[in-house]
């Protein structure tokens, strides 16, 4: 087991032995366990026989980002009040960055707030999600429109999960990887970049990786837990990301959040050169490899208006000004950066001519 004190977060290799640890010296009096239905299938069972579980109340609700909404806050609510939960109660959240997300935010605000626990089941709420304290659901078709800071009293990270996702869901979370080596340094950015997803899973080397990308975050949160400064440095691709996100959710055609990510890695790296110098070869580098292994995200150019008018409502802006987290070089972060209208088009005329769309 590899801790991180000061965060709370739990490096593991045996899952149930550590859980049942922090049960057992942990002072709760009701315990829930949050689960989609197919964390409730895939993942439950492999800790379900701990026994400090036995009494815990198993809440589930529909997988995939478009029920982190009001209706799926409310009916977890509805539980949690039924079955008389207090603020010293613990909500355990099982599963991807979804679930982290409306059941930390569930957590943050029945009561006031009770106890949360994060036991991501997903490569991007490994490295993501479950990581950093922010909690939200989405709200007006918009992305994490409504959230709140509300850490968590622990988060175990057990790659074992991986093992359940298909060859999509691992990609998603491993486009958080990149972006936390882009923002960290040349020595994690180039294993990163070399890694090869058309051998079999190298799962051993993956969970080394993870275990960096993990240190990369939690280091910046602890030096700006309130997303003041240099925590925005992670939302490195984010801002266009979250609008192709928007839209493919718009289209009735939803794109995993961390392929929404690779879009905007690609367009906001095309806004670092432009605007900060960022190297073109380096550029050139993170676009042939998110090419050759991400799905294009098919866009042409009368859905820009779309984009940008999403881009305006990113929750990072300020006076009416659009936000970017920006790179002169490999963790060489330039927060605070604008930029227009036109330059923003023709990042997203890089991506499509890139992907030959």
């Amino acid at each position: 087991m590899n801790e991180m004190d000061a965060q709370k977060v739990i490096i593991t290799d045996d899952l149930k032995t550590d859980l049942a640890h922090f049960l057992v010296t942990t002072k709760y009096d009701k315990l829930f366990i949050l689960t989609d239905t197919n964390t409730k299938e895939k993942c439950y069972p492999l800790i379900q026989d701990i026994p400090q579980l036995q009494v815990a109340r198993l809440i589930h609700i529909p997988p995939g980002d478009r029920h982190k909404n009001l209706e799926q806050l409310s009916a977890i609510w509805q539980i949690l009040s039924s079955e008389g939960a207090s603020r010293n109660s613990l909500l355990i959240n099982l599963g991807g960055g979804m679930i982290t997300d409306i059941g930390g935010f569930a957590g943050a605000t029945f009561k006031r707030g009770l106890q949360t626990l994060n036991i991501p089941t997903t490569l991007m709420a490994s490295v993501d999600a479950a990581v950093g304290g922010k909690t939200g659901i989405n709200f007006n078709g918009l992305k994490n429109e409504i959230g709140s800071f509300y850490p968590p009293a622990g988060v175990f990270i057990d790659c074992t999960f991986l093992h359940t996702l298909d060859h999509n869901n691992l990609l998603s979370g491993y486009a958080e990887m990149i972006k936390h080596a882009l923002i960290s340094s040349a020595e994690t950015y180039a294993p990163v970049l070399s890694f090869d997803w058309d051998k079999p899973v190298d799962y051993a080397r993956l969970n080394q990786m993870v275990a960096q990308s993990v240190a990369v975050k939690e280091r910046i949160v602890a030096e700006d837990p309130q997303e003041k400064g240099i925590r925005k440095a992670l939302n490195l691709g984010h801002t266009i990301g979250h609008s192709t996100e928007s839209l493919s959710f718009k289209n009735d055609y939803p794109i995993l959040h961390g392929h929404a990510v690779a879009v905007g890695i690609v367009c906001e790296l095309y806004l670092s050169y432009k605007l900060c110098g960022f190297p073109a070869d380096i550029l050139t580098r993170v676009t042939h490899y998110i090419k050759e292994y991400y799905p294009p995200f098919f866009f042409d150019c009368k859905a820009y208006d779309s984009l940008y008018e999403r881009m305006t409502h990113d929750k990072k802006n300020a006076n009416g000004v659009i936000n970017f987290t920006l790179l002169s070089g490999i963790g060489e972060i330039r927060i605070n950066q604008s930029a227009n209208k036109d330059l923003i088009f023709e990042s997203l005329d890089f991506y499509r001519e890139s992907f030959g769309i």
